[in-house]
């Protein structure tokens, strides 16, 4: 675009012969730039006389407005009408927002987008066509450009679309398709109302690096610390120790600061600073819970730093000998004073605060220098205080420690809360004009320079003033006078405090004392607010989106400012901060750990998305740096730190119970990805194993809520147990629509997850049911994670329709025997199949009902249906819209539904048998009637199946087949085999009448059955039946009938026993009968099942492949 752009910038208004077939030239988007562009009314259009159809995108820039990005951007993603291209195609043509605003024909399927409210409208035009110019040629295949890129029209231009495959690769007469988003790219509500306000508002104030990330860091970094304890410090620790100290700090926040930089530059940065990394790197579940704390920490410190303030001030009066009423009232008023006109500054808007901050940096900074220049000014009087310049025996002196009361941990403690204050920068990421560009700069340099002062103070105290010192003036410097120099310093006497002594100027470091506190008070202030309405945004915690809300031009959290002031508040009142702040210090370190962690968590899961501009990072650094932040939150308070873990795993159990309904393609995503190839790639390099066998299911389920029972039945024994695939097989499409496809297939694979079944919804068009499954029995699955188990519904219609469909049911049991698979089939008398009952999705769906939902079946409805698969389903789009505009994703939409018809009874039945699996099945019986051995699978799932909890109250019992002659033996040799395998069980029934004749009347029926299916080749010429039975395959000889007649009176028979003995049972699970491929015709097979399971309880007819899935060797 960008060429095209440049040389629509040059043309001159009105038609050129190079110009004719071009109807629309592209403007130049003016952000950014300072020279005005030509109006999208400078770019003439024409008619074109070719009658070539196609999709535009057309932009507009706004006239006269230079550096805004361009509006009413839109794209005619169908056919425009004759009227409105003409009218456009004169040279007073107005912009494409009139055309937009009403001089084209919407049609019905217009839709409304996602992206940020924006309206993208089909038009409607069969003669015209619209080109783009890209490299001179007519094409309307777009070049890069990076508003295709952007996420909404906020708040750095419009997002376009570009067009779609569908546009470019479609036959010209096909429906476009409804454009997609790419993965992440869909906003929530909160994301897209903020983006909307970004848009809407002008004069936003930006900051620079400078301003918006060097001055906070370095006043938050510098802090009281600097005045107040690092001449105690040294005094304790020595320099060398001091420095050490200093440096192990630096060295901490350094490494925090590269990864902070690292996530920083891995894509746009919005609101929210340490919460908006980590969210957007780890995920919701550990963002949510370190923002919360990071939030709360940073009210708090609000507190720590006016107390210190206040406890200043209230010195200094004391000193006068002025006393409002007592030390900690006073404290308390001065505080709320002080807290109130802070809050002021904070509301007055960003611009005061930053002003404040400058000032107040500049007043820091004059007091470092003062403290400086005081040290190489030695005067007389002082040495009384132990001050006596720079001198090298000093130096060497104090090079070592002399640890009183403390110990080298216990120091380094104390100080390392100075160091903290990196992330001051980042918190207000919303604030800064470029935040990738800002953050690792001004974080960096800010390290970088308070370190380096930390240590120059450190050298400069240990070098020219001695530790201990009588204070008096007529004794000599000797080591034996112990008056530690700290002693006063620790209770902030400011007027004694060795720094305010050394210095040429005291009342400057007092008024650095002041600078220092209020500074990071007001940084705190600013940041509690901002990153608590990045978290309320995002709904993470449900009830606290009414701090989301920002005002003015800036998008100002007026109302946490409010909820802030009044914490802090909360605290200066209670005014014991003491206990308060070491958990304060272990949250800011929580976050820093988090933060190295997310880097080394990005760096692990090696996604192609992890490309951080900022290179100089390494994933074990920050692995590295993670574990020194967890030793140091230890180091500083071991309880402090326990509580911090415990707060921290606490929120985070809650949100992922909660499970926000947010995808931000976090690094848990994409290791969890990485982790899944990983072991499905070991996992097929190692051979199978008996003991390690599961029954890994393909269920031909068709939609996964149109068979309940099969579906619930499947994932009792397969859930965390072995795979399950729901296959669908959508037949009859003269021009499948590939498009449509996969969007069922994540919409249903949504509704599975929603439903807690875990499967995999895998559809496929097929020209018949057959190769359907045929596709699934070879395609279906990774590596090991294969179906080795084809489970169908029993075809309880099978008598009146085509008897092909039947040939074509026994061929896929055929089928999944060729593929080595074993075949389970599942009945119920009442049948399965619920799809034609309106309504029942509702009771499937139910706990979708939440204001999340992503979709809802909508409603079913077999009249309608395209499909000639088995499970009749068909999902209608409902048009809630006042707007009349339809709705371009069924999915998301829920029904306005008239009152249900009362169901017939049949029906209710139905439904109420498909949800019998749902339910806890009580103390009963699973009757497994393993009569044939193939390889232990009619034995293995009803184990698996009791193992559960809704079936736990069950109890096995077997039944076997034998001679009455031999019953006792038979049943101990079960026994012994039952108790090898470890499966339990309550009796064993051997069964020694099964050869027993059938009852006549039962035979008589079978016959009855069978008779419209047999092909009674005796009664017709040999040519004439061959030619018949080619034609219809299914049909029973009379020569197989007689052949298999005592296969044929076993499944009338064990019918008979089946009522006999198990009538009663929750579940049968059963051997299914074998037919011999290309001997036994469909039909007779068929009669078979349905002679063997007709009128019975649930009814499970299992067939292992024959390969032993049970052993009894350890």
């Amino acid at each position: 675009l960008g060429a095209a752009a440049a040389d629509a910038g040059l043309r001159p208004p009105g038609p050129t012969p190079s110009q004719s077939r071009f109807q629309v030239d592209l403007v130049a988007e003016a952000a950014g730039a300072n020279e005005d562009k030509s109006p999208s009314s400078d770019a003439s259009t024409t008619v074109p006389s070719s009658d070539k159809v196609a999709p535009l995108e057309a932009l507009s820039a706004d006239p006269g407005v230079g550096g805004e990005e361009a509006k009413g951007r839109f794209r005619v993603v169908n056919f425009a009408d004759p009227s409105a291209a003409v009218s456009a195609a004169s040279p007073e043509a107005p912009p494409a927002e009139s055309l937009q605003n009403g001089d084209t024909v919407m049609s019905e399927t217009s839709l409304h987008s996602s992206t940020g409210g924006q309206h993208h409208y089909h038009y409607d035009t069969h003669t015209n066509t619209y080109y783009l110019r890209t490299f001179g040629h007519n094409t309307i295949d777009a070049v890069p450009n990076i508003d295709f890129y952007r996420q909404t029209s906020a708040p750095l231009g419009e997002k376009l679309i570009r067009p779609t495959l569908s546009e470019l690769h479609d036959e010209l007469d096909k429906e476009p398709f409804e454009d997609g988003f790419a993965n992440g790219d869909e906003l929530t509500p909160a994301e897209e109302a903020a983006a909307k306000e970004a848009a809407e508002s002008k004069g936003v104030v930006k900051f620079g690096w400078i301003k918006g990330v060097l001055v906070r860091c370095m006043l938050n970094i510098w802090g009281v610390m600097l005045f107040i304890r690092m001449s105690w410090i040294v005094g304790q620790a020595g320099i060398a120790l001091s420095c050490l100290i200093v440096a192990m700090a630096t060295v901490v926040t350094t490494i925090t600061g590269l990864s902070t930089s690292a996530i920083a530059t891995n894509g746009f940065v919005r609101g929210g600073g340490a919460y908006y990394l980590i969210s957007r790197s780890l995920g919701p579940e550990f963002g949510g819970s370190i923002g919360l704390i990071f939030a709360f920490a940073n009210a708090v410190a609000v507190a720590m730093y006016v107390v210190g303030f206040a406890e200043t001030v209230v010195e200094l009066l004391a000193g006068s000998g002025v006393v409002m009423t007592d030390e900690i009232n006073d404290i308390r008023i001065i505080g709320t004073i002080t807290v109130i006109l802070l809050l002021g500054i904070s509301v007055a808007g960003m611009e005061w605060e930053a002003k404040a901050q400058i000032f107040l940096l500049v007043v820091l900074v004059t007091a470092i220098f003062n403290y400086f220049i005081g040290t190489f000014i030695p005067v007389q009087a002082k040495e009384s205080e132990g001050f006596f310049g720079y001198h090298g025996s000093i130096m060497w002196e104090n090079m070592g420690p002399d640890f009183r009361g403390e110990t080298f941990f216990s120091v380094f403690s104390i100080f390392f809360p100075a160091a903290t204050g990196i992330l001051a920068g980042a918190n207000i990421s919303g604030d800064l004009a470029d935040p990738q560009l800002a953050i690792p700069r001004g974080t960096l340099l800010a390290i970088l320079i308070t370190g380096l002062v930390y240590l120059g103070v450190a050298v400069s105290t240990g070098s020219c003033i001695v530790r201990d010192a009588s204070g008096n003036v007529n004794d000599t410097v000797s080591s034996q006078f112990m008056m530690k120099l700290h002693r006063s310093c620790l209770q902030i006497r400011v007027g004694c405090c060795v720094m305010s002594m050394v210095s040429g100027f005291g009342p400057v470091i007092t008024a650095g004392i002041f600078s220092a506190t209020l500074s990071s008070a007001l940084a705190s202030l600013v940041s509690a607010p901002k990153v608590f309405q990045a978290l309320c945004k995002d709904n993470i915690y449900p009830g606290l989106d009414m701090f989301a809300k920002g005002y003015g031009k800036n998008n100002e959290p007026l109302r946490g400012y409010i909820l802030t002031f009044v914490i802090a508040l909360a605290f200066i009142l209670i005014a014991e901060l003491n206990i308060i702040a070491p958990i304060i210090s272990n949250f800011f370190l929580a976050s820093y750990a988090l933060i190295n962690f997310s880097v080394f968590h990005a760096s692990l899961a090696n996604s192609p998305g992890w490309r951080p501009s900022f290179k100089y990072y390494n994933m074990w650094v920050s692995l590295a740096g993670a574990v020194l932040c967890c030793g140091v939150m230890f180091v500083i308070n071991w309880w402090a730190a326990l509580l911090t873990n415990a707060i921290v795993l606490g929120l985070f159990i809650y949100v992922s119970y909660k499970k926000p309904d947010v995808n931000w393609g976090s690094s848990t995503q994409a290791l969890t990805y990485h982790q899944a190839l990983t072991h499905t790639l070991h996992l097929s390099g190692v051979e199978d194993h008996i003991k390690n066998f599961r029954p890994q299911c393909l269920v031909m389920t068709g939609y996964p809520n149109s068979r309940p029972a099969l579906l619930d039945l499947v994932n009792s024994f397969t859930k965390n147990v072995g795979l399950m695939i729901c296959g669908h097989i959508r037949t009859g499409y003269r021009r499948p629509n590939f498009k449509d496809l996969t969007t069922d297939q994540a919409r249903y694979q949504r509704w599975l997850l929603k439903n807690e079944t875990k499967a995999f919804y895998t559809p496929v068009f097929a020209e018949d049911m057959r190769q359907g499954t045929q596709y699934l029995l070879q395609a279906a699955g990774l590596g090991r994670l294969k179906p080795n188990t084809l489970v169908l519904g029993f075809k309880n219609d099978w008598r009146d329709g085509d008897m092909m469909n039947v040939e074509t049911y026994i061929s896929m049991i055929h089928d999944s025997f060729d593929f080595q698979f074993g075949a389970v089939i599942l009945r119920l008398k009442e049948g399965l199949d619920v799809s034609h009952i309106q309504g029942q999705d509702d009771l499937l769906s139910s706990q979708e009902k939440s204001s999340g939902m992503k979709d809802v079946i909508v409603s079913i409805d077999t009249s309608k249906d395209s499909d000639a698969d088995s499970s009749k389903l068909s999902s209608k789009a409902t048009n809630d819209d006042d707007d009349g505009k339809a709705t371009t994703q069924p999915l998301l939409r829920k029904e306005k539904r008239s009152p249900t018809l009362p169901l017939n009874g049949s029906d209710q039945r139905l439904l109420e048998a498909s949800q019998q699996f749902q339910k806890k099945q009580g103390k009963g019986t699973v009757d497994v009637w393993w009569l044939f051995d193939d390889g232990g699978l009619t034995l293995l799932i009803p184990y698996l199946l009791t193992n559960k909890k809704r079936w736990k109250d069950c109890k096995i019992r077997v039944f076997i087949g034998g001679k009455i002659n031999r019953i006792d033996h038979d049943r101990r040799a079960m026994a012994t085999l039952l108790s090898k395998f470890r499966i339990d069980f309550s009796d064993i029934n051997v069964l020694g009448d099964i050869n027993t004749k059938p009852k006549k009347e039962h035979v008589s029926a079978f016959e009855e059955m069978i008779e419209p299916y047999r092909l009674k080749e005796d009664d017709m010429e040999q040519d004439a039946a061959e030619a018949l039975k080619d034609n219809e395959p299914w049909r029973i000889t009379d020569n197989e009938l007689e052949l298999y007649r005592a296969k044929t009176n076993r499944q009338i028979r064990l019918n008979e026993l089946l009522k006999e003995h198990s009538s009663t049972a929750n579940l049968i699970v059963m051997s299914l009968p074998l037919a011999r491929k290309g001997a036994v015709s469909s039909a007779l097979y068929m009669a078979w099942l349905e002679a063997l399971s007709r009128d019975l309880p649930p009814i499970l007819l299992v067939r292992g492949n024959h390969q032993s899935v049970l052993t009894f060797y350890s």
